[in-house]
């Protein structure tokens, strides 16, 4: 069990040298501002790994927003796939992951199976908090809302919900974010008292 003293400020310095930091909210709620802030505040390198594909006007409109939003010097890569390859290939730099939740999607509509899913969540979080720099992920907390109608829409918030928790289970801070204010998420332990 992480202890309260483990967590770290996401703006405080000893954040910005390493570790991993998730941004979960719903749309515009201030993650992707979040991330590209920290960022900017870093003086290494900075790689944004974007996982979106152009698939419609809309997708590539959110694509050129978010291009917009990010200095011009910073590295992109585009990776639909394989975030352990894109975190290898970004050694050194600070790396911004926008987002788990169009990873997650990607991998799904490749034929992935939901354990395989949530299994490489982990493995790619866990090599995330090893790397030499820091790690900012965003992803959408969707399990709040609307039930899903279909089978589909359940499976996906499911497993994206389980891809969320295996991300906050190893990042060092995790940020609830809305309205462009942000919530500490905790390890629910830390907060229940020892009835043993």
């Amino acid at each position: 069990m992480r202890s309260v003293a483990s967590t770290t400020d996401p703006s405080s310095p000893a954040a910005a040298e390493r570790g991993l930091t998730l941004l979960l909210g719903g749309a515009r709620s201030g993650k992707s501002a979040l991330a590209v802030e920290l960022a900017r505040r870093q003086d290494r390198p900075v790689v944004y790994v974007a996982t979106a594909s152009a698939g419609d006007d809309d997708m590539a409109a959110r694509i050129e927003r978010h291009r917009h939003e990010r200095p011009d010097h910073w590295t992109t890569i585009e990776e639909p796939i394989d975030l352990s390859g894109a975190l290898e290939r970004s050694a050194g730099s600070m790396v911004v992951i926008d987002c788990l939740t169009l990873w997650t999607s990607n991998l799904l509509e490749c034929g992935t199976t939901d354990d395989e899913v949530t299994a490489r969540a982990t493995s790619v979080a866990s090599r995330a908090i090893r790397r030499d720099a820091p790690t900012v992920a965003i992803s959408n907390e969707v399990g709040m809302g609307i039930h899903p109608e279909t089978p589909l829409g359940r499976r996906y918030r499911d497993v994206l919900g389980r891809v969320n928790q295996a991300w906050a289970a190893a990042a060092g801070t995790s940020l609830l974010l809305v309205a462009g204010r942000a919530v500490r998420l905790d390890d629910p332990w830390l907060h229940l008292v020892d009835t043993s």
